[in-house]
């Protein structure tokens, strides 16, 4: 009998606790509401999102929940229209044109950011703020001691020298449509007969141990500094913009007003240069992009003045 009363007893209490609104840790049940921020599986949108979790708490007394490791730009909209998170801490221009939103690719940076921030506020009634200041794109890169010995400063300079050169690339690129290889072709006008598909997390460490003269880089990727690599100037501005920003609900910036203030601290604070330091503390030392947030934002103070 003792048996039966304490089930009858967890039965009671369970009953009592879905009646009350009440649920388990992590489950959106206390009397708080949280600001979600969505991030991706890359160091650098963890890191990104850390930021912003870290100026929320610092300049509000709102509670703040990270929803980490969404496995793409379409995951993370999808999240915002479910409403499972309010913040997406990274967004690029030339994926959201192509993914999110349909639309063919556009190279002036300026002219993709105004579309995608029109658009996302007429079709989804949400804010995509001002870049962060770096941008996450495709970039030829080289050695410092290839670019000094070829005089390489930009991605034409290239051809007289690219039947001899060891080309590696992201398996994915080289059957991409638009900014692929056969549009890298056409853009301008030469090709590579030494090429070699590789992962995209490969590339750096051919290049640094001279198996390859050239790979297509990820321009914010730390390892571009760590390994005293040089990007080359896309000077046929044949990849997309990929610029980098947040993207917030507006129902939340509605709800929170002081929240507009405090995300607009960031715009234009982080050059691609520094985006790269910032990762490879993460990727090439192995530390925290919660820790790497904290020690950039109290090295600016918080941005106190910034908005």
């Amino acid at each position: 009998m003792k048996r039966l009363t304490k089930i009858r007893f967890v039965l009671v209490f369970i009953s009592l606790l879905f009646i009350s609104g009440c649920s388990l840790p992590g489950l959106g049940g206390s009397g708080k509401e949280s600001i979600k921020i969505g991030t991706l599986t890359t160091s650098e949108s963890q890191i990104m999102g850390q930021m912003i979790k870290q100026l929320i708490e610092y300049y509000t007394d709102l509670d703040v929940v990270m929803v980490n490791n969404l496995g793409s730009s379409i995951v993370q909209h999808q999240a915002m229209l479910e409403e499972d998170v309010d913040i997406t801490a990274t967004r690029y221009t030339g994926t959201d044109l192509a993914g999110a939103l349909g639309m063919s690719a556009v190279k002036d940076p300026e002219e993709a950011l105004a579309i995608v921030q029109r658009e996302f506020e007429k079709r989804w009634d949400q804010t995509w703020f001002d870049s962060y200041g770096f941008e996450n794109s495709y970039g030829f890169t080289v050695t410092k001691q290839l670019a000094e010995k070829y005089g390489l400063e930009k991605v034409s300079d290239l051809e007289p020298y690219a039947n001899d050169l060891r080309f590696g690339v992201d398996n994915s690129w080289i059957h991409r449509e638009g900014d692929g290889y056969e549009g890298f072709i056409e853009a301008y006008g030469f090709e590579f007969p030494k090429i070699y598909p590789m992962q995209i997390g490969l590339v750096y460490q051919a290049l640094k141990n001279n198996e390859m003269d050239v790979v297509l880089a990820y321009t914010s990727d730390g390892r571009i500094a760590a390994y005293d690599l040089q990007l080359l100037e896309d000077d046929r501005q044949f990849f997309p913009p990929y610029d980098t920003s947040m993207v917030v609900r507006n129902e939340i910036l509605r709800k929170y007003p002081q929240l507009e203030g405090v995300l607009s601290k960031l715009v234009g604070k982080i050059s691609t240069e520094k985006m790269q330091q910032l990762n490879y503390e993460a990727d090439g030392k192995m530390r925290e992009p919660a820790v790497i947030a904290r020690e950039f934002l109290e090295q600016n103070d918080y941005f106190k003045g910034a908005e």
